[in-house]
């Protein structure tokens, strides 16, 4: 193999441990590609490590599409970078670009960055083989991806992903001296830049997820919104002036691209009000009432709303979805009054999301499907759907992934922002802030209180040693009966796919065998899940009560939550006995 430096090495000395973890092993082919700290090593992010992926990915998509050298690849990269190495996600980018012009495939490699939701978004328009995203969305700026997309836009899933990796592993050595080649992407006629089509094109599309332009135009209502130092500032504003907004108040400190994301301590504004502080800071300095705030590669979205009592109101991704679902549906059926439309209907969510959709299926008449954790699941089954003639009109995960309408099978913040800001103006008019409509809409379908959280572990073998025992609880495949007093009725286990509620004890769901997952259902109404993170060192967890609708009494229903999730996480994971690291909020 070619002597090489790796590139994207760490600055400094590098102590025995860092240099063991890093070359003895390698990374593997997770959650629709890689994701994993930049740095010297075959389990890091670096020029090596992305040049033999691609090689793989090449092997395996040449071999499967037999037009692939017509149809290219679609390459996006976000922001990242790390100035000392060198490293950055553009480089890494124009060096797949580099491997597949060596091949004589074509590239469509944006000149610049981009939100996630355009490199599927782009496989589509463009009829390309497949696509590559270059970022680690919200991870820690040490950290860096490689997100593929298969040519129906939604993210790769089996078999297709242990195939690329098996054809990564056959072509280890580069190819050539052109594969190392960032320049070539400058030189060669087989590359493309679809930057200023496909943003017209998505532009043109979003159009019709707005219902009341003219109303827009008018709305006192002002919005602040962050971009974490990442790609979405000018995306969002334009997404805004497409809805006839006036464009979004930037928060100046992170409206630009920093790698180092300098202003924050963790650039995911999943973590709520501890991260959006400047956002709230300057709502309040502008009398704003809504504050935006998409992830680094603005895949996500986080909203808070000023409370009229006082302070703020920092929406959960349960929350948001139960806002965004009602909102889609109300006005699908203003555009479709014949109840016998809705048969065509559907609403998605991942099984550790919140229910709500699926009280408003149950009522409204239209459909609502589960799926396993992650949006390449949804983004599958939304292709699945339309081929057979049906439309998804909403799906979401709790991890406040939004995709309103079908505009791309991946979750979008851009699309996402937006469209809570007409939500908002239109209830405005009304004189409803997002929070009343909330209770109305709990009211109306049942409260859907939800408690999601996680805990850090950095060492594998704990995590397996603590869902062994879950599954060993009472003795040898006895799983835990109770949780904090209360009975547990039925559990599902989709590692091994075994599930007490089905007659056959078979999960419906596909069994996943690469992470644990593991869902309780308690005699008291609460659903409680415990599974690992696909691309980061966690355990999450999250608890639900749904009640019926009609059962208005809140702080009962968040006493009975309060009791599962406290018992699911000291009974069960034990954090102070295996030394797991409490979320810090």
């Amino acid at each position: 193999m070619r002597n090489v430096s790796l590139r994207c090495s760490t600055v400094g000395s590098v102590d025995q441990w860092t240099q063991r973890s890093g070359l003895c092993s390698r990374m593997g082919f997770g959650t629709a590609g890689l994701r994993a700290a930049m740095g010297a090593g075959f389990n890091r992010i670096n020029d090596l490590t992305v040049i033999q992926t691609t090689q793989g990915l090449f092997s395996y998509l040449s071999g499967f599409f037999s037009d692939f050298s017509s149809r290219g690849l679609v390459i996006g990269f976000d922001t990242r970078g790390q100035e000392e190495s060198g490293c950055s996600s553009e480089r890494l980018a124009k060096l797949t670009a580099a491997v597949m012009l060596s091949r004589n495939v074509p590239v469509h490699l944006f000149s610049s960055f981009v939100p996630t939701p355009y490199v599927p978004y782009a496989v589509k328009k463009l009829g390309a083989a497949a696509g590559v995203m270059i970022t680690a969305s919200h991870n820690p700026k040490e950290d860096n991806g490689y997100k593929v997309y298969w040519c129906n836009g939604a993210q790769i899933a089996s078999p297709h992903d242990k195939e690329i990796l098996r054809c990564i592993e056959e072509q280890l050595e580069p190819w050539s001296a052109s594969c190392w080649d960032q320049e070539l992407v400058e030189r060669s006629p087989l590359t493309r830049d679809p930057l200023s089509h496909i943003n017209r094109c998505y532009m043109d599309e979003l159009s019709s997820l707005c219902f009341h332009r003219d109303s827009n135009r008018h709305s006192p209502l002002k919005f602040v919104h962050s971009s974490f130092h990442g790609v979405g500032h000018a995306f969002v504003q334009e997404a805004f002036q497409v809805f006839g907004f006036a464009p979004p108040i930037p928060v100046p400190e992170q409206k630009d691209p920093d790698p180092n994301f300098s202003s924050i301590r963790c650039p995911n504004p999943e973590e709520g009000e501890s991260v959006l502080e400047l956002s709230l800071q300057l709502a309040q300095k502008e009398d704003a009432r809504i504050v935006l705030a998409t992830d680094p590669d603005a895949d996500r979205l986080a909203v808070a709303e000023k409370s009229d009592r006082c302070g703020w109101k920092v929406f959960s991704g349960n929350e948001l979805a139960a806002l965004l679902g009602w909102w889609m549906f109300f006005n699908w059926k203003q555009n479709h009054p014949d109840p016998a439309d809705r048969d065509g209907v559907y609403m998605l969510a991942t099984t550790v999301s919140s229910k709500i959709l699926q009280a408003f299926a149950r009522i409204e008449g239209f459909h609502f499907e589960e799926t396993l954790p992650g949006f390449k699941w949804i983004g599958n089954r939304i292709h699945e759907l339309s081929k057979s003639g049906h439309s998804v009109i909403f799906a979401f995960e709790e991890s406040i992934g939004f995709l309103c309408g079908s505009l791309v099978p991946e979750k979008d913040g851009v699309s996402a922002a937006v469209v809570v800001a007409e939500m908002a103006a239109y209830l405005h008019e009304k004189n409803l802030s997002l929070s009343q409509q909330l209770d109305n809409i709990y009211q109306t379908y049942g409260y859907h209180l939800s408690k999601t959280s996680y805990v850090t572990c950095h060492d594998p073998s704990t995590i397996k040693r603590i869902f062994s025992r879950i599954r060993n609880f009472d003795g040898e495949s006895s799983y835990p009966k109770t949780c904090n007093g209360v009975q547990i009725v039925h559990v599902r286990d989709v590692t091994t796919g075994y599930d007490s509620s089905q007659p056959d004890h078979r999960s419906v769901l596909p069994v996943s065998r690469s992470g644990h997952m593991i869902t309780f259902t308690l005699q008291n109404g609460v659903v409680a899940t415990l599974r690992t993170s696909g691309t980061e060192p966690k355990i999450k967890y999250y608890t639900e009560f749904c009640a019926a609708p009609g059962k208005s009494e809140p702080s009962q229903l968040e006493e009975e939550l309060a009791k599962v999730t406290t018992g699911l996480l000291d009974e069960f994971l034990e954090p102070e006995r295996n030394n797991l690291i409490r979320r810090f909020v």
